[in-house]
């Protein structure tokens, strides 16, 4: 019979949670889903869903972990640090891999280097909303108001370097009106404030329920044609502001150095996710627009391509973090 050394022992038992990683591809236990944004906003909400339906495919809970702040950069950090083993993953959007490298002078993660690709989830343009009690009707109304009182509106977001923030730069420098931003530590309690009349308007993703139960009014979408979801609402180049879209995608990443056979599992619960009609008519409801399922290859590409053109964008928009 075959004695192994105690070196040889040592090696072989050092290997052996390794080959269990590789052969279940993740490890037993919990998923931790990072998420750059407070709860309740339109990140959280896209993040929770697909977990739901992740989980179900894995057969394994996924837990959602809010890191907010510095437009998601605190979560972001977080993530690149987590161990690479398929056990965290991260919701990735077009804020913390696209805007935020041209925003911050300095990152303490590189967006690139630091993760592994998992999928895509869903894109979704930005809505212009108001108050329900607010003046403005239309996009008309609310521009002629910017222009008669320069500096007087305002418009939140979820922070500095947030989808909000940059569509909000990117709407004042299309138009030349002079609006203030107001950033707020995550979306929900910049559309607590909208709500209450705080703040004039907010272009913002995910805020279908808002729209539904009557607390806010939509007035444009930035999209090149009108959401299933929001169908009697024009998009801006019907509204008159010619060349104004946006659009919001959202993601999962991982820790590089993440076995590649953990990521084709995850990407494969959630390509099973994304296929599920109730899933699909949800993201549709939630005024986003569902994808095909990426491999995790084609996500990367996507993920490499859009990157400058995000930094075209902020440098267009004059948006600067503050």
């Amino acid at each position: 019979m075959h004695v192994l050394s105690r070196r040889g022992f040592t090696a072989f038992a050092l290997a052996l949670p390794f080959a269990a990683t590789a052969q279940g591809a993740l490890p037993a236990g919990p998923i931790t889903m990072i998420v750059g944004w407070p709860a309740g906003g339109p990140s959280d909400n896209v993040a929770r869903l697909t977990a739901q339906r992740m989980a179900e495919a894995l057969g394994q809970s996924i837990v959602i972990d809010n890191k907010g702040g510095a437009g998601g950069n605190i979560g972001t950090d977080a993530a690149a640090r987590a161990k690479p083993d398929g056990s965290t993953i991260m919701l990735a959007t077009v804020a913390s891999h696209g805007l935020n490298s041209a925003l911050y002078p300095k990152l303490n993660h590189d967006p690139i280097k630091d993760f592994a690709p998992i999928g895509m989830i869903t894109t979704s343009p930005s809505v212009l909303l108001v108050p329900t009690g607010s003046p403005f009707r239309s996009v008309a109304d609310l521009l002629a108001a910017a222009r008669a009182a320069p500096g007087k509106l305002n418009y939140g977001s979820g922070g500095v370097g947030s989808s909000q923030h940059l569509a909000g730069a990117s709407f004042k420098k299309l138009t030349g009106v002079d609006v203030t931003h107001i950033p707020f530590k995550g979306t929900a309690p910049a559309m607590t404030d909208l709500m209450a009349g705080r703040v004039d308007f907010v272009l913002t993703t995910g805020a279908m329920s808002f729209i539904r139960s009557g607390k806010l009014r939509p007035l444009a979408v930035a999209a090149q044609q009108r959401l299933p979801a929001l169908p009697e609402v024009p998009t801006f180049e019907e509204a008159g502001v010619k060349g104004f879209t946006t659009d919001s995608w959202y993601g999962l990443v991982a820790p590089a150095g993440t076995p590649r056979a953990a990521l084709d599992k995850l990407n494969a619960a959630l390509a099973t996710a994304l296929r599920n009609p109730e899933v699909q008519k949800q993201f549709l409801d939630q005024g986003s627009l569902p994808v095909q399922p990426m491999g995790v290859d084609a996500f990367w590409r996507f993920v490499q391509h859009q990157m400058p053109l995000a930094a075209e964008q902020v440098r267009v928009s004059g948006a600067k973090a503050e």
